[in-house]
């Protein structure tokens, strides 16, 4: 077992760096070659020869460039290893039939090349690289072998009265025990590449599923988060919305309210608020870790000029009608709930103007006067229905003329109203001076001393 480790590290250690150094297949390949061609020498020198001595040189130089051509090729293992392969291959097999004679450099070499032939290339050039070698072993022992013609067998088993003499004989080595060799080994180095990369396939086919499954967990996990995320905004959020504006509206709307009651209204007006603006940050952290695309936190719309452009261009594309913006006054950075507030109420009475006025031009308007924003989306259209609350005309709009947020109008205008009202600003809807329908926001601005306070609002009619 010492010895199997051993030899294991052994191996890992070669691969590791064969893998690492561009020539170590041309070193093997080098190594062999010379243990081949000093085998051919030898054999030549045994060789028998039936005609003049001169034929020697040529058999050696015959034998040499055999042994050559059937180990250098392993230097082109890497790139072109189906073609190594068969060239030795092919070496092995014309040494064998012209000359009864096999190098074991040359078997060597034939096992690495059908080895890495099945490891790297295709399956069936690697087996047919080591089909050859059992049908030369069956050649080779059975009763039309040349080399019974040669007096082989002898060198096998000893004949009556000593040895067979020299001429009769091969003394140069009988090349069956090495054909025998690779009719077995040659197609099994070829069925364990095979069977090596087999496995690697596995392998990695296990990690693919296995990262498939985690990205599939990740994805359900980031659904979720998403989930929660739109139950927080549609549910938590509306209420506690909700819990805003009627704290501010009880305390404004009710005659002869203690100061301490005014107070505690005020309160729970501003708890509320704070607890929205924690749950926008809550909210963004949960919508941004389930953006399978997001590698960091990116930051809420708000009154920036490349956010607005791309609300009106997205607003002009999705109607095919004219979207104005107007800037007035100097812009400057507010808190950053106020900006998000006027951003969505501005890319909803966009969706309404959409929705209920379609092919209507609109403006948004922008006015920073330093103590407030003021922000107004108007379009030509049709303006309110005439059934609805605000066809009483501009002055049922106006805020503390309406019935509160749940009959004054759509969803729509009541989530603007609320997330005005959250800001510590007001909204007003109805008909705008010409025609038309006008959402108008009055928000706090960079002067404030403080949180507008929202005000009972009058519905706008329905969109």
């Amino acid at each position: 077992m010492p010895l199997a480790a051993t030899m294991a590290v052994m191996v890992r250690e070669w691969r590791r760096r064969g893998a690492a150094s561009p020539h170590a297949w041309t070193a093997v390949a080098g190594l062999l070659a010379l243990a081949a061609v000093a085998e051919s020498a030898m054999h030549a020198r045994g060789m028998p020869v039936d005609g003049a001595a001169a034929e020697r040189p040529a058999r050696l130089l015959a034998l040499v460039l055999l042994g050559l051509a059937a180990t250098l090729p392993l230097a082109l293992l890497p790139a072109q290893p189906a073609v190594a392969a068969v060239v030795v291959s092919a070496t092995l097999v014309l040494s064998f039939a012209a000359f009864h004679t096999l190098t074991a450099a040359g078997a060597c070499a034939q096992l690495i090349a059908g080895f890495r032939l099945g490891r790297t290339g295709p399956r069936l050039p690697a087996l047919l690289a080591s089909a050859p070698f059992p049908l030369l072993a069956i050649l080779a022992v059975g009763p039309f072998s040349p080399l019974a013609e040669a007096g082989g067998e002898n060198l096998v088993t000893p004949v009556s009265g000593g040895f067979p003499p020299p001429e009769a004989a091969v003394p140069y080595g009988d090349p069956r025990p090495v054909v025998l060799l690779l009719a077995c080994l040659a197609p099994a180095a070829a069925l364990a590449g095979i069977a090596w990369r087999a496995r690697g396939d596995a392998r990695a086919s296990d990690a693919a599923r296995a990262a498939a499954a985690g990205a599939l967990l990740e994805h359900t996990a980031r659904g979720e988060r998403a989930r929660i995320a739109r139950e927080l905004h549609d549910v938590v959020a509306h209420h506690i919305s909700l819990v805003a504006v009627q704290a501010e509206t009880a305390r404004l709307a009710t005659p002869g309210m203690p100061e301490a009651g005014a107070e505690r209204l005020s309160a729970i007006g501003d708890t509320a608020r704070a607890a929205l603006t924690e749950m926008r940050r809550l909210l963004g952290v949960l919508r941004d870790d389930a953006d399978a695309g997001a590698a960091d936190l990116r930051p809420q719309p708000g009154l920036r000029p490349a956010d607005l452009d791309a609300l009106v261009d997205e607003a002009r594309q999705a109607s095919g009608t004219a979207v104005r913006l107007v800037l007035r006054g100097t812009p400057v950075e507010l808190d950053p709930g106020v900006e998000l507030a006027a951003y969505r109420i501005a890319q909803e009475a966009l969706t309404n103007a959409r929705r209920h006025a379609p092919g209507a031009a609109v403006d948004v308007e922008l006015r920073y006067t330093g103590t407030e924003l003021l922000l107004r989306v108007r379009d030509n259209g049709p303006g309110p229905s005439p059934a609805g609350p605000g066809a009483a005309g501009p002055d049922a709009a106006a805020p503390g003329a309406g019935t509160g947020t749940a009959g004054a109008g759509g969803h729509g205008l009541t989530g603007m109203r609320e997330r005005a009202a959250a800001a510590g600003g007001e909204l007003r809807t109805g008909p705008a001076p010409g025609g038309g329908f006008l959402v108008e926001a009055r928000l706090p601005g960079e002067g404030s001393p403080g949180a507008i306070r929202p005000q009972a609002e009058a519905g706008g009619g329905r969109r």
